[in-house]
């Protein structure tokens, strides 16, 4: 087929960040949330995944309950539960909480939804 391009399990991604992205980082690109294959210095392409589900950090203090479409906190980068207010450039809905995670969890295990997220403007 001349169109097939790849899977779509990962992608390649330009790190222009700043920082360096370390292996199992969550990377927001665009209002998709993915998470680092490997490690990915600043001003260089590395794979971050789009599926699957991982252990990502969560902001202690709240609870977030499975299935619940968490909230990426791009100013800590960590989750908070979809009840809490996204602040400009936080990412919702890209990911959906596999297991439950109790108020004092310093992670949390989601799973990617690709094309789903929103990223806050106000």
């Amino acid at each position: 087929m001349k169109n097939y391009v790849q899977k779509g399990d990962s992608l390649e991604y330009l790190n222009e960040s700043g920082s360096d992205i370390a292996s199992g980082d969550a990377v927001v690109i665009g209002s998709q949330i993915g998470v680092a294959a490997a490690d990915i210095v600043d001003d260089d392409s590395g794979t971050v995944n789009m599926e699957g589900v991982y252990t990502l950090p969560k902001t202690t203090g709240s609870a977030i309950a499975q299935g619940d479409p968490a909230i990426f906190d791009v100013s800590v980068a960590e989750f908070i539960p979809s009840t809490g207010t996204p602040a400009v450039g936080d990412v919702s809905g890209a990911v959906t909480c596999w297991a439950d995670a109790a108020s004092g969890d310093t992670t949390v295990a989601v799973k990617i939804n690709t094309g789903v997220g929103v990223v806050a403007t106000e």
